[in-house]
């Protein structure tokens, strides 16, 4: 009967038994429940350190559902053929997910849930990657909000629903369709021997990531004003990790920094206005999708930037070996922890647009190769805001001093004595490690000289205020 068929619930970015509205909703209906994740074009389409993270994540909530009497069937393929193949084999009448708000994932949504009203299938989607859905957030005059302070504004007194529990338990069908396996997959195949040295720095699920926020919250959040730019302290959620795959919710995040708060502890508005900082760069993606690429200001369309990414230079930075320190610290910790300190990317990011003269693309595309938290919107918006070109930028005569911002922020070198092993008779073992992780073919040991700067910080910011002054736009 109708009110008896299960319910498929495609599995995306929302790796999670908690506060997960599809799931929840679907196990309070009492009807057989059928979780669902599609590797696809998007999926095939992912960097090499996201694809591989995002494999590790299905996994390890294939496993969650398995402690939970429930299964994660795996297929391959287009989603609107998958799903209407899985609702033939099941009997399914209705297909639930959560909402994605990256333009390609919206045009494959609205495909999907178009065939499948056509054939008769319930198909529904839901909130939960964000707190504020985009549609819900606009200024006086009916517009999106372009600046970030009176959007958190605008967004900070709201109410945001509180977390939904795991369910207790997910109804099976009497008969589970066939599912391939993620693992023959193998879609860390591009991570080659990285794999080895960033798996350790991998917090894998909805359980780690509860417990990075429980740290956070309990040793961490008081002092965050200032820890968060410490880039040599655990000074920061780490989140970025989990929230990017939906391990854990925005609104856990939010509800956990409210009570911080709440309690007095000083650091903890600065995080609840860095998850709305999130939530801005999604919104701003959902508006304008332009963000993901080219210059959101499209006046920047004439800046002069190098496009050509073999350059010399350009190879210098991602080897971490332009001689900036702080800069190459920072690369040299994206490769072998697969993330990098926010302070960090402003300066890694800084330097390429500015000191380098190159194009944002070109950072952004790496990022997106080498992040395991690498996340659309907030991507974006970073090496945008970093350049000048996007919304709210930081403006481009304003340039990072690579030097005066390690004297600032890393006084002591903690952290780029961790992360660079050139010419110390000790290096630490995470300095090391980055020789493990990067292309044999890049010839690089510890042995090595470490390199004059391929720009220093003065010639670069005169070269960078030059253009600058100068523009044509």
């Amino acid at each position: 009967m109708a009110d008896r068929a299960p319910i498929i619930v495609w599995i995306r970015r929302d790796l999670r038994l908690s506060d997960h509205a599809a799931l929840s909703e679907a196990a309070k209906s009492g009807r057989p429940v059928i979780p669902v994740f599609i590797r696809d074009a998007l999926v095939d389409g992912l960097g090499t350190a996201p694809q591989w993270r995002l494999g590790l994540g299905v996994s390890h909530f294939a496993q969650s559902l398995s402690e939970k009497g429930s299964r994660l069937i795996c297929r391959s393929g287009a989603p609107k053929a998958v799903l209407s193949e899985l609702v033939a084999e099941t009997g399914a009448s209705a297909v639930w997910w959560m909402r994605a708000y990256d333009p390609d994932s919206v045009a494959r949504d609205t495909e999907v849930k178009a065939a499948l009203r056509d054939d008769g299938i319930e198909a529904r989607s839901f909130a939960g990657h964000l707190m504020f859905e985009p549609w819900t957030v606009e200024t006086k005059q009916g517009a999106f909000y372009k600046v970030y302070t009176p959007f958190w504004k605008a967004v900070r007194g709201r109410d945001v629903p509180e977390p939904l529990p795991a369910p207790g338990t997910l109804p099976t069908p009497e008969h589970w369709p066939e599912s391939e396996d993620p693992a023959r997959w193998d879609l860390g195949a591009g991570m080659r021997r990285g794999a080895a040295v960033v798996r350790p720095y991998v917090r894998l699920g909805e359980a780690a990531a509860q417990g990075r926020l429980g740290h956070f919250i309990a040793a961490i959040v008081a002092g965050y004003d200032d820890s968060r730019d410490q880039p040599g302290s655990d000074g920061t959620s780490n989140l970025s990790e989990n929230l990017s795959l939906g391990e854990i919710s925005p609104a856990q995040c939010w509800h956990a920094g409210r009570r911080a708060m709440e309690e007095g502890k000083p650091g903890a508005e600065t995080f609840l206005k860095e998850l709305v900082w999130r939530e801005f760069a999604y919104h701003l993606m959902f508006h304008t999708p332009r963000l993901l690429t080219g210059n959101w200001r499209e006046e920047w369309d004439a800046f002069p930037w190098n496009e050509d990414e073999r350059k010399a230079e350009v190879k210098a930075w991602k080897q971490a070996r332009t001689g900036i320190r702080f800069v190459d610290a920072g690369l040299r910790e994206m490769y072998v922890t697969g993330r990098m300190h926010n302070r960090a990317r402003m300066i890694v990011a800084s330097y390429l647009t500015k000191h380098l003269m190159c194009h944002w693309r070109i950072g952004q595309k790496w990022f997106e190769d080498c992040l395991i938290d690498w996340d659309p919107a907030s991507n974006a918006m970073g090496w945008q805001w970093s350049a000048g070109s996007g919304p709210d930028a930081t403006p481009y005569f304003r340039v990072f001093n690579p030097v005066t911002q390690l004297d600032k922020f890393d006084k002591n070198r903690a952290y780029v004595g961790r992360w660079i092993a050139e010419e110390k008779s000790n290096p630490s073992d995470e300095a090391l490690a980055y020789f493990d992780a990067i292309p044999e073919r890049w010839g690089m040991t510890p042995e090595d000289a470490y390199p004059a700067p391929i720009v220093a910080a003065d010639v670069g910011r005169k070269r960078a205020l030059s253009a600058y002054e100068s523009r044509d736009f």
